[in-house]
């Protein structure tokens, strides 16, 4: 009996040192668990805040949610060498020798770009079955691009002129392939307004929080920006082919020709035409593309003019890095605040709308040079963000509401090249004004008024017809 008691005693002491142990380890690995939340929840915390977010109302199931996360890693991805090339061309020099620097930039890269704009459009036409295919070769081309110019932005070789034009053509085709994609991916009662603002937004979220990070890089050395972009766009690939598979079809597609004569207004299949396959897409479209390239081109000649006219001439007590960052600051604002009216907006009256926001810009522009003044510069660079944002989305509604969906897509690749091309002809303008701020902001008003001018007729028949008349097509 003793010894049995004293066996179920050594079990007994044994059995509670042994739950003791265990105990204090399963109370370490709580622990260790617990930090390790902390530790992540800031990364999960926010990634799952921002998937929430991006697929909320349906974006998540149609496929928009995941396009709205590719588009905020393409805005990061650009603004990275945006900083890099910036400061190679830029700032690292004297502006004299920076004017004749991004006059070459612009020689080498914009000019063969407005030779090649005219080509994205229709080439992708050909290619409606692989549009997956063709943003991941833009964001892998930016990527190894990228690399190429990290080894040419400390010696400013010549190669890093004909990586930026590549940049930049990659850049385009993957706006243009963006456009045709979103209405593949609307969700049931979504406006396409109210998608393409969800869109563009998380892309402007995503370059307000990368520029910083950018310069951040920046100060480390002039590599390092591009050795984030190529890691941004790395991950862009991967997840251009994690959007569904209905991106790729291209049923009942045809294309779009962006023209609103009487010649065209019919089926390639009724009778013949001297371009047969090509579709009108109305006169009120077209309008309407004619003032949004007058905002684009406007918005080309404000960033190369005042980038150098601020740099010679920084606005009243501030320095110049301080007042281009204004300005950008200024300008971003007012695009995020177009971006959101517009979503508030919807569809209602387009044309009105595109007219209004013109008319506004028109005014500030002629007060500002008149009147030539910080506060002015600002505003009219937030009023000019503010207006191109509402006017785009405008477009976006009247493409909707008045092209068939047999042509639709075809018509937001060509008119998104149109807007492009217009934005290299507005910063051409600018690289070679006088740096007189007065001159200049009166030259940025012609520019506004010719827009204005020449499409608001045709706005206001458009609207007052309340978009009744229809491409006759097939």
């Amino acid at each position: 009996m003793a010894a049995a008691k004293s066996s179920q005693g050594a079990t007994g002491v044994g059995g509670v040192k042994g739950s003791s142990r265990s105990g204090g380890a399963g109370r370490m690995r709580g622990a260790a668990r617990s930090v390790g939340r902390a530790l992540h929840f800031p990364l999960t915390g926010t990634a799952r805040g921002i998937r929430r977010a991006t697929h909320a109302h349906g974006a998540g199931e149609s496929g928009l949610g995941k396009l709205i996360e590719l588009h905020a890693v393409n805005g990061a991805g650009d603004v990275m060498i945006t900083v890099a090339l910036a400061s190679t061309v830029f700032f690292s020099v004297p502006t004299d020798e920076a004017r004749g620097r991004v006059a070459l930039y612009l020689a080498i890269t914009m000019a063969p770009f407005t030779v090649l704009a005219p080509v994205i459009g229709p080439l992708l036409d050909r290619l409606p079955h692989g549009r997956r295919a063709a943003m991941a070769v833009a964001m892998l081309a930016r990527a190894l691009l990228a690399l190429i110019i990290s080894g040419a932005v400390a010696s400013g070789r010549l190669e890093l002129y004909p990586a930026a034009l590549g940049v930049l053509v990659a850049s385009r085709a993957y706006g243009v392939v963006r456009s045709a994609v979103v209405p593949r991916l609307l969700p049931t009662g979504f406006s396409l307004v109210k998608a393409n603002s969800r869109v563009t937004l998380g892309g402007l979220l995503a370059t307000g929080i990368a520029a910083p990070v950018g310069a951040g890089l920046q100060a480390l050395g002039s590599r390092w920006p591009l050795y984030g972009a190529f890691v941004i766009f790395v991950a862009g690939t991967f997840l251009s082919f994690s959007l569904p598979p209905k991106v790729d079809s291209a049923k009942g597609e045809d294309i779009a020709l962006l023209a609103a004569d009487e010649e065209h207004l019919h089926g390639p299949h009724l009778k013949p035409v001297k371009r047969p396959g090509l579709r009108t897409v109305g006169p009120a479209v077209t309008h309407a593309l004619g003032a949004n390239a007058a905002l684009r081109c406007l918005s080309g000649f404000l960033i190369f003019f005042l980038a150098f006219l601020l740099r010679e001439h920084p606005l009243t007590g501030e320095s110049a890095a301080v007042s281009m960052g204004i300005v950008a600051v200024s300008a971003g604002v007012g695009n995020a605040l177009g971006t959101a009216v517009g979503a508030w907006l919807r569809s209602r009256t387009p044309e009105i709308i595109i007219v209004t926001v013109v008319a506004v810009v028109l005014g500030t522009a002629i007060v500002a040079a008149v009147f030539f003044g910080a506060f002015l510069v600002a505003c009219l660079a937030a009023v000019a963000g503010f207006a191109q944002a509402l006017a785009k989305l405008s477009l976006d509604a009247l493409i909707q509401r008045d092209v068939p969906e047999l042509v639709r897509t075809s018509a937001f690749a060509r008119s998104e090249t149109l807007l492009q091309m217009a934005w290299v002809f507005g910063g051409a303008v600018g690289i070679v004004m006088p740096l007189n701020g007065t001159l200049g902001l009166t030259v940025a008003a012609v520019i506004v008024a010719a827009g204005w001018l020449t499409t608001l007729r045709g706005l206001l028949s458009s609207a007052r017809q309340g978009g009744r008349t229809r491409p006759r097509v097939a």
